[in-house]
């Protein structure tokens, strides 16, 4: 690489990943120690440095797929954090994405072998820097995204009942909504499919297993919630 704007000084940029889960009628975040100094052993989100033959994106799905070892997450770019003193070690300018993964896809030696778990985001700790407004912003954007585009079935299984799919709703935003409504308008959405399948797991009489139609939703991508 030519060596121009040697006269500037430089700064390193990172990457940080929020990851979103929904378990237990909770939305969860995906957290662990900090393996390096400054803030050795601290609460903290995942991420790494931008290499120099990446782009931020792609620096961001190899950060996602190291930790979790899935492909294609659903993930949204929240933003630059570049306040100067951010961060004790160096000067660090961090570009901080979310993703959205179904816990189930996430297997348990992975998080094992990386040290992380999932927290309630209601419960979060203090974390290291400004990663807790790391998490308020994505979290904000997230509230403002579900009733406009169908990102609630990422945190979901392939097949779930209509309860589930409420409660992910209700655990995003924060609030409970009515649950005839809710069925009412999610009844008008051709690529929410009924299946013949049931789930018993949560009573004798069961619930009507659904799935989303990404084909038919993307012929008319009319969501709204």
């Amino acid at each position: 690489m030519t060596k121009f704007y040697n006269e500037y000084s430089k700064v390193l940029v990172s990457v940080d990943c929020i990851i979103f889960g929904f378990n237990e009628g909770e939305l969860r975040v995906l957290i662990g120690k900090r393996k390096m100094e400054p803030g050795l052993g601290k609460d903290s989100l995942y991420g790494g440095f931008v290499r120099n033959n990446e782009s931020v994106d792609e620096a961001a799905n190899r950060v996602l797929l190291e930790l979790t070892g899935l492909r294609n997450l659903y993930m949204q770019q929240v933003g630059a954090f570049g306040q100067v003193d951010r961060d004790p070690g160096e000067r660090v300018i961090s570009i901080v994405y979310y993703a959205l993964i179904n816990t189930t896809d996430y297997d348990s030696m992975q998080q094992k072998q990386h040290d992380v778990h999932w927290v309630n985001i209601n419960d979060l700790p203090e974390l290291y820097s400004d990663h807790n407004e790391m998490v308020r912003k994505a979290h904000k954007m997230m509230k403002d995204k579900i009733s406009r585009e169908p990102i609630s079935f990422r945190l979901l299984p392939n097949l779930f009942t209509l309860t589930q799919l409420q409660k992910v709703y209700e655990a995003v935003c924060g609030e409970e909504v009515d649950k005839r409504n809710f069925r009412k308008r999610i009844k008008e959405m051709d690529f929410i499919e009924k299946t013949e399948l049931i789930d018993k797991t949560s009573s004798k009489r069961g619930a009507y297993l659904y799935r989303f139609n990404k084909k038919a939703y993307k012929e008319d991508p009319n969501f709204k919630l």
